[in-house]
């Protein structure tokens, strides 16, 4: 358990004081987040850690916003045969941990008892960049960069992943897709580029999950400005994820979305937007991994005959 009389040392600062110093900064760090180069490193890092909380995905993204894998110096030893480069300064992240205290029973006579509680401490974590030895394998999702294959297979992924129904019709419009909440349903543009396509069922398959009738808070709504970054920010993050282009993503609007809205408000969206893109993420790639397999196994029975 902590020692938060820390009377041995009375410049080291207790793991309650660095956690709350790490929680005020988190707290500064959402408000100035909403300008559109530090928005676009944020969701770029969340891409990369889409399952980690939305606390340490900012502080990450705030202490080192190219990282793409972290673990700690144990971890990098013990795990992937690698060292932590000499001099090399740690991204501090929170961990969760357990510890037992003793409350009073309820019951007279009876004698304390000993509860399991849970708290964070302060922990570092390095990236692969500030390390050495050992080559890691490359990250199979990568592999769909520029592939048709490779996109036909994130498609039939995405429907998957998707709990609204998927068509294709002629939109005379302008829009390139549409997500109707009363009927559950996705049109996209017919005609349209791959690349076009995938991004835009990204961006109304993330309405379908955020903003259906069943999704929605009725008694906290949020409106259409809010509805629309959240699902582009979604979008950003996927297509991000799987290295399809994102030259053409613009954020320059997020500062006065941001303006008018609390800090609760504005944590409240970011964890939808990271929960959402986790689901879809972890989604795609159960798929892509399982399409893989079988794909391996029918070359091997193929070669067996």
């Amino acid at each position: 358990m902590e020692n938060t009389n820390n009377t041995n040392n009375p410049d080291r600062k207790t793991t309650r004081e660095q956690v709350n110093e790490i929680m005020e900064q988190l707290e500064k760090g959402v408000t100035e987040l909403f300008e559109s180069v530090k928005y676009k490193e944020y969701l770029t890092c969340m891409s990369k850690f889409h399952s980690y909380s939305f606390n340490n995905t900012l502080l990450i993204a705030m202490q080192k916003p190219n990282a793409s894998l972290v673990a700690g110096y144990n971890a990098w030893r013990d795990k992937h045969g690698r060292a932590v480069k000499k001099g090399e300064k740690g991204i501090k992240i929170l961990a969760p941990y357990t510890y037992k205290v003793e409350v009073e029973s309820e019951v007279e006579g009876e004698p304390p008892k000993e509860v399991e509680r849970r708290g964070f401490k302060p922990t570092y974590v390095f990236d692969v960049s500030q390390t050495e030895g050992k080559e890691l394998p490359a990250i199979g999702v990568n592999e769909l960069s520029g592939d048709v294959n490779g996109y036909d297979k994130l498609f039939r992924a995405l429907r998957l992943v998707c709990p609204a129904r998927v068509d294709f019709e002629d939109i005379e419009t302008g829009a390139k897709g549409y997500y109707n909440v009363n009927e559950k349903r996705i049109a996209l543009k017919t005609g349209m580029s791959q690349i076009q396509t995938i991004k835009t069922l990204v961006h109304e398959a993330a309405h379908a999950m955020l903003h259906s009738n069943d999704a929605i808070d009725q008694e906290h709504p949020v409106d259409q400005r809010t509805k629309e970054v959240e699902a582009e920010s979604v979008a950003f993050t996927v297509c991000k994820r799987y290295g399809l282009d994102t030259d053409n993503y613009s954020f320059g609007y997020i500062a006065g979305w941001s303006t008018d809205k609390d800090v609760k408000e504005l944590r409240s969206s970011l964890e939808r937007i990271r929960e959402t893109a986790d689901k879809m993420i972890t989604g795609i790639d159960r798929y892509i991994e399982k399409q893989t397999l079988l794909e391996k196994a029918s070359k091997d029975d193929d070669r067996e005959r």
